[in-house]
C-alpha cells in the first residue's frame, strides 16, 4: 500500500501547521481525526481555524525536494512552492504554482504553437 502525504495548513493564510509523511508498504491510513490527536499543533487549535489537503503518493516529489518553502493558496486550495533564488539569497520567498505544473502548462503551449506554425505554413502552400 502508498499513503501520500497530508498537507494541514491555517484556513486564513495558507501557512502550513503540519505535513504527514508518505508512507509505503505494510501501513494503514490514518483518519484526520487520528492525525488531529497525534500531532499537538493541531489538537492545539480550533478544528475550524484549518484545513487538509491529501496528496496522492508521489505527488510534487521534485517540487517538495527543491523548493525552499511552500503554502496553500486559500482561494484556489492548491499548494505553491518557493524556490531559492541563487542570485539574490536575501530576497524573501516567492510562491508560485508547482513547477512540475508549470512545465506542463508551457509544454501544452509549445504543442499548440507548433500545431499552430504547421497550421499556417500549410495554408501558405
Amino acid at each position: 500500500m502508498k499513503i501520500g502525504c497530508k498537507v494541514f495548513y491555517d484556513k486564513q493564510n495558507g501557512n502550513v501547521l503540519i505535513t504527514t509523511s508518505e508512507m509505503s508498504g505494510d501501513v494503514q491510513p490514518t483518519t484526520i481525526e487520528q492525525d488531529i490527536a497525534t500531532f499537538t499543533a493541531l489538537s492545539e487549535r480550533n478544528r475550524d481555524t484549518f484545513d487538509v489537503l491529501e496528496l496522492p503518493f508521489g505527488a510534487f516529489e521534485q517540487d517538495f525536494a527543491e523548493c525552499n518553502g511552500y503554502r496553500v493558496n486559500v482561494e484556489t486550495k492548491e499548494l505553491e512552492f518557493s524556490h531559492p533564488d541563487q542570485n539574490v539569497p536575501t530576497e524573501p520567498p516567492v510562491f508560485q504554482k508547482p513547477l512540475s505544473e508549470q512545465l506542463r502548462e508551457m509544454e501544452s503551449r509549445v504543442e499548440l504553437t507548433e500545431e499552430a506554425i504547421d497550421f499556417l505554413l500549410m495554408g501558405a502552400m
